[in-house]
């Protein structure tokens, strides 16, 4: 017999962690479990697989201290593994598919991904792949921040291998699916159905493997998934919102990753979000003028699903309202999605990360002596600017550029200066940079 008191520290724990950990873990790994038998010593769990024990001890052993007794600090718990029962006839357990039929996003397609200096040679490199499946880049690691355009990537490969290499058998997953699908089968002792289907994939496309940080038993079963399909010469292109060496994942896996091409896609510059922004207006029906265009890409720099969202306010707006658009009505519409810099001293710091980001040169470049065009035309609109903004003698100022003289960094703000009326392109930068840096 289960004390009716003992039996309500089982439903007290379940109620604690149910708050603690979202449904979907909650179902995978605590809603399974059964109480068996409550002593004053001894608490009888009955647990589906052996995999559940690890796992309830592994990561909830201090909670299930603070409800069932302990023995020599660890929770006295005994548990009964459940026996295979006789299947019934409600609904059979789904067989996985001897061929792989993903769906991909219908508008994430290499046709469709706005070409720009920042991102030319990740878009090369995954059409690299999407040609000679396993014979390019192996892995092919692609990072970034969010809304960068990884996912279309990933699923660009996808619509040109099915529409290209229609015999490889291909399967697109998100790494929490993966996960997902790896407890059900566990839950109903069909793992290894699992691993044939996977190790004998032609491609695997996975997204979002920073989910696999700290699941280490997860990540076991991928990593030997991984080097399977790479000892044979068998595609995986893996997106992440971090390059292989900053995820807390083994040395192991993050070896695994950085074996092939490891590929950062990085903000857009302005005139490829000028281009994005009238690709997508052109396909909404959308007529923007350049200085709404340019505008837009200005205030919003960051990600390009903000753009995307941009463009669908900016469309339902006109279609509802029936008006034309103009700077002033945009800036009152997407004034929620508009980036503004906070009110702040600015430093040299400041300016030199600034347009590190905007001309996609390194600040130890910028700092440096390099004579290379784009690296001294950076160099010389962040003297500019720190000769604009920042209230410090020339001699201070000029000797965060790597110990440049003033007379230099005069050369440099007279140039600058000379140039703006001329160049619309570095107008449109330098306005940039200053409504970035609060100024």
């Amino acid at each position: 017999m289960i004390e009716c008191d003992k039996k309500n520290n089982w439903h007290e724990f379940l109620e604690f962690m149910q708050k603690r950990m979202n449904a979907t873990e909650f179902e995978n790994w605590l809603a399974p479990i059964h109480v068996l038998q409550i002593t004053p010593d001894e608490v009888v769990l009955e647990v589906p697989n052996i995999f559940v024990r690890e796992y309830l001890l592994e990561n909830y052993k201090e909670a299930l201290l603070n409800f069932f007794p302990a023995c020599k600090g660890e929770p006295c718990i005994d548990f009964i593994v459940k026996e295979e029962k006789k299947k019934k006839a409600l609904q059979p357990f789904p067989k996985i598919p001897q061929k792989s039929t993903p769906l991909f996003n219908p508008s994430y397609t290499f046709e469709n991904y706005i070409e720009g200096p920042s991102n030319q040679f990740i878009k090369s490199a995954a059409m690299g792949v999407a040609n000679r499946p396993g014979k390019s880049f192996n892995p092919l690691f692609i990072h970034g921040g969010v809304g960068l355009g990884k996912t279309h990537l990933l699923h660009s490969i996808g619509h040109y291998v099915q529409k290209n290499h229609k015999k490889l058998k291909m399967k697109c997953i998100t790494t929490e699916a993966f996960i997902n699908e790896l407890v059900d089968h566990l839950r109903n002792k069909s793992v290894d159905k699992m691993k044939r289907f996977y190790r004998t994939l032609d491609i695997l496309l996975v997204d979002d493997i920073q989910f696999l940080q700290n699941r280490l038993n997860f990540e076991e079963e991928f990593c030997n998934t991984f080097e399977s399909l790479i000892h044979q010469n068998h595609q995986i292109v893996i997106t992440s919102d971090k390059p292989p060496s900053q995820l807390k994942l083994s040395e192991r896996m993050i070896a695994r990753m950085e074996w092939g091409l490891v590929a950062n896609v990085v903000t857009p510059d302005l005139e490829t979000r000028v281009a994005i922004l009238q690709d997508k207006a052109e396909k909404k029906g959308l007529q923007l003028t350049s200085d709404i265009a340019f505008f837009i890409a200005e205030h919003i720099y960051n990600n390009v699903r903000q753009i995307e969202g941009a463009i669908n306010r900016l469309s339902a707006y006109c279609k509802l309202m029936n008006m034309e658009l103009t700077v002033d009505i945009v800036e009152n519409i997407l004034a929620h999605l508009l980036q503004k810099s906070v009110d702040k001293k600015i430093t040299v710091d400041d300016i030199l990360k600034c347009i590190s980001q905007i001309f996609e040169v390194r600040v130890t470049e910028i700092r440096g002596s390099s004579r290379h065009k784009n690296i001294a035309f950076a160099r010389q609109v962040a003297m500019y600017l720190a000769k604009e903004l920042v209230s410090e003698s020339l001699i201070k100022i000029a000797s965060n550029f790597g110990g440049k003289t003033h007379s230099t960094l005069l050369h440099a703000w007279k140039k600058i200066k000379k140039e703006l009326p001329e160049n619309d392109v570095l107008f449109r930068k330098l306005k940039m940079a200053k409504r970035q840096l609060g100024a």
